[in-house]
């Protein structure tokens, strides 16, 4: 049997600022934007109507990131997770200078967990609080 991977969902509160730090501050590409129908999208997500489901499709090097956004009044609200929590846990991505990229993260509505800086990887929060562990080329042209 044939798999093969077809994106990352990610649930954000705004779509303008999410688009904005992705594409703005790690050069994803847009895609295409959905607005797909609340029958059978809240079926397929296990959404009561009305759905209001809007998604923007982002792309880097191969991956497919979708930014799902719900124009509803019933959204829960964020809550951190912890990395030993089941499930997917951050994103990562190499960049040629961490300090620089670092320090672009508040102007675009991210945090910077400064805590976590050793040196050679750091992460950042996005802007609805997704973890994005940022670290240099050589860790990504050493895993192929």
């Amino acid at each position: 049997m044939r798999s093969v991977f077809n994106h990352l969902g990610q649930c954000v509160t705004d779509m303008a600022r999410a688009r904005r730090f992705y594409e703005e501050l790690f050069d994803f590409s847009f895609v295409r934007e959905i607005h797909p129908p609340d029958d059978p999208s809240g079926t397929l997500l296990r959404l009561d109507a009305p759905v209001g489901m809007s998604v923007v499709y982002l792309q880097r090097d191969g991956l497919v990131l979708e930014l799902l956004h719900f124009d509803r009044s019933a959204n829960p609200p964020y809550r951190p997770r912890v990395m030993n929590e089941p499930g997917l846990t951050h994103i990562s991505l190499s960049v040629d200078d961490i300090d620089a990229t670092l320090a672009r993260v508040p102007d675009f509505g991210g945090e910077v967990l400064s805590d976590t800086n050793i040196g050679g990887g750091v992460f950042i929060r996005d802007p609805d609080g997704q973890l994005v562990e940022l670290l240099p080329m050589t860790y990504r042209d050493a895993i192929g």
